[in-house]
């Protein structure tokens, strides 16, 4: 067993190496190339972690949200652009995903007649903005949904041979 640290504030990197019972040297043997002392850097922020060491640890983990997170939270263009995503059950994805596609279905209309002349004038951006908001929420769940099925492939609960075969066309 792992000795856990007392540390309050822990990281994401380090709550997620404790969550399945491993020393920095357990873990550095199961990402292979990262040295404990590098886990130790990146578990007390005195460095960030370079994308392919989170790229190894999602992987190696089986938690494929380390990327969204790092994404979201460490990468300078990715908190600029990515949304972090927070981890959901499919019931809720799929009842959050249908009722954003039913709120831009009733403003599908709305949005061509805004966008028909190539301009968004002053009485039309306030509903543009609403439905940009819609249309992001979309996004957002649709990665949230993404997220889920890598992880649910990453742990064996779906096939990943089948899958990736019916995903490329091969049945």
């Amino acid at each position: 067993m792992a000795r856990v640290s007392s540390k309050k504030d822990k990281n994401i990197y380090q709550q997620t190496r404790e969550n399945l019972d491993l020393s920095r040297e357990g873990a550095s043997e199961l990402l292979e190339w990262i040295s404990p002392e590098r886990i130790e850097r990146i578990e007390n922020e005195k460095s960030n972690p370079n994308p392919d060491e989170v790229l190894q640890m999602a992987d190696k983990y089986k938690l494929p949200r380390l990327c969204n997170y790092y994404c979201a939270n460490q990468c300078p263009i990715g908190q600029e652009y990515v949304p972090e995503i927070k981890t959901k059950e499919l019931s809720q994805i799929t009842l959050e995903l249908l009722a954003s596609l039913n709120a831009m279905n009733s403003r599908r209309e709305r949005l061509i007649e805004i966008t028909v002349n190539g301009k968004i004038d002053d009485a039309e951006i306030e509903d543009f903005v609403h439905i940009q908001e819609e249309l992001e929420r979309i996004s957002v769940t649709v990665e949230t949904l993404q997220l889920w099925s890598e992880r649910m492939l990453a742990n064996g609960i779906i096939d990943e041979e089948k899958y990736n075969r019916i995903k490329n066309g091969k049945k």
